[in-house]
């Protein structure tokens, strides 16, 4: 089981989500926020923010050597997840990244452990390439690569809805939160309040280069 603390109070500023006619623009405009402001964080910045992300997960969250971790390998403007990687090797936990699997009726994601090649998929995102691979029910800790988060635990993603998907059987659970869900972000994609999609799978966490984040409802 995990346990998580709170870090205080946050100075950074948070964004109240416009009043739209619609969810899916209210989403689409914040989405285009966030990314221009990601995108605008100098290569050098990007990678202290990372460590310092890494740092504090160590601090939070003590990873455990017998864990099943869940990561992810980030597109350039993303948060990247490579120094936790490094992070979660050290400490001996056994590592998956998603992979989508289009051979089905309907795109399906997929964990397959973090060894051996990689290769970019349609959306330019590497994935690992072996045939072995594990269903979310089955980690430990899923960390995920997000857009814009709040407090409640929703979280704005791309777009795609994989990891919602993937992850929807946390939605009928009222007792056992496993795996546990933790977003990676900077401290700026936290926002006031996202209204929640019916297929939004809450967030247990977030963790930024300012602490970590306790999601009510997650």
């Amino acid at each position: 089981m995990l346990w998580f603390e709170s870090n205080g109070s946050h100075r950074h500023l948070r964004v109240a989500l416009p009043d739209f006619p619609s969810l899916s623009a209210a989403r689409r405009s914040l989405r285009a926020s966030l990314n221009a402001r990601r995108r605008q964080l100098p290569p050098q910045q990007r990678a202290y923010l990372s460590r310092l992300v890494a740092r504090n997960v160590d601090r939070f969250l003590s990873l455990r050597s017998e864990w099943r971790i869940a990561v992810y390998a980030a597109l350039p403007w993303e948060l990247d997840a490579a120094p936790l990687i490094a992070l979660a090797a050290s400490r001996g936990c056994r590592l998956f990244a998603p992979r989508i699997d289009r051979r089905r009726t309907s795109a399906a994601m997929r964990f397959v452990p973090l060894r051996g090649p990689m290769a970019d998929n349609r959306l330019g995102i590497a994935e690992p390439q072996g045939t072995e691979s594990v269903g979310a029910r089955w980690l430990d800790v899923v960390f995920l690569p997000l857009v814009g988060f709040d407090r409640r635990g929703v979280r704005l993603g791309a777009g795609g809805g994989f990891y919602d998907r993937a992850l929807a059987f946390r939605q009928l659970r009222r007792a056992w939160h496993v795996p546990r869900l933790v977003g990676l972000a900077y401290s700026f994609q936290e926002v006031e309040r996202i209204d929640a999609a019916a297929h939004d799978v809450l967030m247990d966490a977030v963790v930024t280069e300012e602490g970590l984040v306790r999601c009510t409802t997650g």
